[in-house]
């Protein structure tokens, strides 16, 4: 029995021996190449213990940006657990990693499992000729003439929202910001990609909304799932630990294959996302371009996802900024009004186009609040560096902090002040658009870029018309990131006062 004792303990010892080892060697990755880089800890490397999060990966991957910045280094690397990151600063190389060498980087490095999960085969996870026949067959979706056809059903989508802020100005509640523009921007997504109302302020617990919420939700359990899944991919094909949360998976699945099968693809009626989708899968054509039933699924799912998390949060914290700064909130109102006294009154595409000084407060906004706080690449060959003798190797991974570049004094002079005049005319020209980068650049830049920007300025434009927003007597001073979350979101509810017009 003894000698059994013993042995487990020279085996566990032995464990723990070739494990440091094993980490010891993989963390001189950087500095056997000659490349600045960050002391890494056994065993999360530069990550933090996903059970304690306080900065989570958008303030990593910013900090190393900024002190890669500080010592003039053009690049740096980091360690996500046993892997070597690639960070890169200077501009040109970031230009380089995302357009002019796309061909070297065009892959997220996310995971999916299309067999198991069939959503997760969208396009964000898509990679080399599975997300080039995608992004192929779905960028006329999002032109400005679609969505001009959706424009109308968005528009519809914010009367409801009016309402209920109406009715709870005139009871005097506090407006919590997220919570209302959520159930607008479920509605927007409802309405536009499913074809369905959801009528999110009549009824709260409508189901696209409580999945919509499941989905994006993050707990300590769920940061553990994605390290595992995002950081250690390897184990993850040994546990088979799924992607998405089963139950919202299959409603969602289900609610888009109903929709589906009550329509015809002759039907014109709609101008919808799944109008759109049936027309390119129908007899008019071709079978190499046309969608599966799963691809349709997992388009219009990722698209929910993304259209109705990131905008309400974006569009929550340009609520924010303006109720914390009166003067641009003034302004912002005064041109909206003589933009539709041009228009007659009516809020159309054409006038929504014409607020160029709202273009700047989202652009601001977007500024603090990139939807993607950080881009991943993975390199698909051996890539050399311009300029050095560095080699970045076939499967490596390229990270670009997005709110290190939106952040740095060398673009942005005070960079933590709010001032929407960074993005007039003349200031954009004088700054490389490498340095504004929210949704993407590139070849892989967000498809949904107009849609999502769309539904925040009619959202925008609606609110600011009829109520001036203030700050509550809880809303805080500055917002703190919640560090559990891959997007950019608020830690706290975020509670502001609206005054009726």
């Amino acid at each position: 029995m003894l000698a059994f004792a013993e042995l487990c303990i020279i085996v566990l010892i032995s464990l723990v021996i070739a494990t440091v080892l094993y980490f010891k060697s993989v963390h001189s990755y950087w500095k056997k190449r000659n490349v600045n880089y960050i002391e890494p800890t056994l065993p999360w490397g530069n990550l933090e213990n996903p059970l304690f999060l306080k900065k989570g990966v958008t303030g990593i991957v910013q900090d190393a940006y900024k002190q890669f910045k500080s010592k003039q280094k053009r690049f740096g690397g980091i360690y996500f657990f046993h892997k070597p990151i690639f960070i890169p600063v200077d501009l040109e190389l970031i230009k380089n990693i995302l357009t002019k060498d796309f061909a070297y980087f065009v892959n997220h490095g996310s995971l999916s499992d299309e067999e198991r999960e069939p959503m997760t085969a969208n396009l964000f996870t898509a990679e080399d000729d599975k997300w080039r026949n995608l992004r192929t067959k779905l960028t006329p979706t999002f032109t400005s003439g679609k969505m001009k056809y959706m424009f109308c059903m968005i528009e519809k989508c914010s009367y409801q929202m009016i309402d209920h802020i109406r009715s709870s100005t005139l009871q005097k509640k506090p407006l919590h910001v997220k919570d209302i523009v959520s159930c607008y921007t479920i509605d927007v997504i409802g309405s536009c990609v499913f074809g369905l109302d959801c009528n999110s302020f009549k009824n709260p617990e409508a189901e696209f909304r409580k999945y919509g919420r499941k989905v994006t939700e993050t707990t300590i359990l769920g940061s553990i799932r994605l390290f595992i899944l995002f950081i250690m991919p390897e184990l993850n094909k040994l546990l088979r630990i799924s992607l998405l949360d089963k139950e919202a998976s299959e409603f969602f699945t289900r609610a888009f294959k109903d929709v589906l099968n009550s329509r015809k693809p002759e039907d014109t009626t709609r101008k919808d996302f799944v109008q759109l989708l049936l027309e390119m899968s129908s007899g008019h054509v071709e079978a190499s371009k046309a969608l599966t039933i799963n691809e349709m699924v997992a388009q219009a799912f990722i698209f929910f996802i993304a259209g109705f998390d990131t905008s309400a949060s974006n569009l929550a914290f340009c609520l924010y900024e303006l109720a914390m700064h009166q003067t641009y909130q003034d302004r912002l109102r005064q041109e909206i009004l003589e933009v539709l006294e041009r228009h007659d009154q009516q809020l159309t595409y054409e006038a929504i186009m014409e607020m160029k000084y709202m273009d700047q407060v989202i652009d601001e906004t977007l500024r603090f609040f990139p939807p993607l706080p950080f881009l991943s690449r993975k390199c698909n060959k051996n890539y050399p560096v311009p300029g050095t003798d560095l080699i970045i190797e076939k499967g490596s991974m390229v990270v670009i902090s997005v709110l290190g570049l939106h952040m740095d004094e060398d673009y942005y002079p005070n960079p933590d002040v709010f001032d929407p005049d960074r993005f007039s005319k003349e200031n954009i020209a004088k700054r490389s658009q490498y340095v504004h980068i929210p949704f993407g650049e590139g070849p892989r830049i967000c498809i949904g870029q107009r849609f999502a920007l769309l539904q925040i300025k009619i959202g925008l434009a609606m609110i600011l018309k009829n109520f001036r927003v203030i700050p509550h007597e809880t809303t805080p001073k500055s917002i703190t990131i919640d560090p559990k979350r891959v997007t950019i979101v608020a830690e706290t509810d975020l509670c502001l006062k609206t005054e009726m017009l």
